[in-house]
């Protein structure tokens, strides 16, 4: 048998990039880790970190070692789990990483109703970027993210996915507003621009266009936040992308106007939910799962102007 209390050491060190960083971490001395993990590199006759300047970092073993630690404290987590769940005593914690164009979907009425639902399973949300996201999950901070925009990782499993245009974002009154065709990123190139940081899903599909047309992009706001983008096209100063959805308050509202873009890349961007591919998710992952999956409107299906376009050539098939 493996010792637990080694591979969790060494898990940390790993994760922590010294031995020192480690013991901080965890309230223990670091001839105790150092002690530990020399033992089970003895037992198993091979060598599991090598030293470096800055450091630690794991060798091919020592990386071997601690995902096989992880995946069966993943196992034993989600036996555990429907043990509980066997007994009726559902119970646990759910951790999400969610962007923050996802939020106000979140909130409106998933989030409660699935609180209402497992008064015994708490919920922790964590605010990030679709690269932020995606290293959580990979790490094993959180169980589930809500992303847009990402990229293929062979590490992350995909339970749903809907298909989320990025479009113009503009005010009412504005001179595109009544455009009745999709807009092309050539066209407002005059009027004031925001857009989100790098790390963000929808700045990055932006700057993928912006590149195949060798288009300069000039924002005349940068932010990492979806309110600031919108209180800047609400205001009237200027324009911004966002799904639909995102802003689909405002919209009812009538503070904003949606424009389609003439670029098949935006028009085809998706929203997804995914976990670690090779971790379980536990009782309680997976009712949240569920609840997301059929209670946020942004997973439900397309985006609403999809949506009506689907309805207009089935209307207009009808008719023929």
């Amino acid at each position: 048998m493996l010792n637990q209390r080694a591979l969790a050491y060494l898990s940390e060190v790993i994760r922590r990039g010294s031995l020192r960083g480690a013991a901080t971490h965890l309230h223990v001395d670091v001839s105790a880790i150092s002690r530990r993990i020399k033992l089970l590199e003895e037992t198993l006759d091979v060598a599991l970190l090598e030293r470096h300047a800055g450091g630690v970092k794991p060798t091919e073993a020592g990386r071997l070692l601690v995902d096989h630690h992880h995946a069966q404290r993943s196992a034993e987590d989600a036996v555990i789990s429907q043990l509980r769940a066997l007994q009726q005593l559902v119970s646990g914690q759910v951790r999400i990483a969610v962007g923050e164009g996802f939020i106000a979907d979140l909130i409106d009425a998933p989030l409660q109703t699935f609180m209402t639902a497992y008064p015994g399973i708490d919920i922790a949300v964590e605010m990030a970027g679709v690269n932020e996201a995606m290293a959580l999950v990979k790490a094993r901070e959180v169980d589930l993210a809500l992303l847009y925009a990402p990229p293929i990782d062979p590490q992350l499993h995909c339970h749903v996915e809907t298909r989320q245009p990025l479009d113009l974002i503009v005010p009412t009154g504005h001179p595109l507003a009544d455009r009745t065709t999709p807009v092309s990123l050539h066209e407002f190139a005059d009027w004031p621009l925001a857009l989100m940081d790098n790390p963000f899903g929808m700045r990055q599909m932006v700057n993928a266009v912006a590149h195949q047309e060798r288009l300069h992009l000039h924002a005349r706001l940068h932010t990492n936040s979806v309110a600031v983008l919108k209180n800047f096209v609400r205001s009237g100063i200027g324009v911004t992308f966002m799904p639909e959805l995102t802003v689909a308050e405002e919209i009812q509202q009538g503070d904003i106007a949606v424009l389609p873009l003439a670029h098949r890349v935006l028009n085809d961007a998706r929203a997804q939910i995914v976990s670690r591919t090779d971790r379980e998710l536990t009782v309680a992952g997976r009712a949240c799962l569920n609840h997301l999956r059929h209670g946020m409107r942004f997973f439900q299906d397309d985006a609403p102007r999809l949506r009506q376009q689907r309805c207009h050539k089935s209307n207009t098939h009808g008719f023929e």
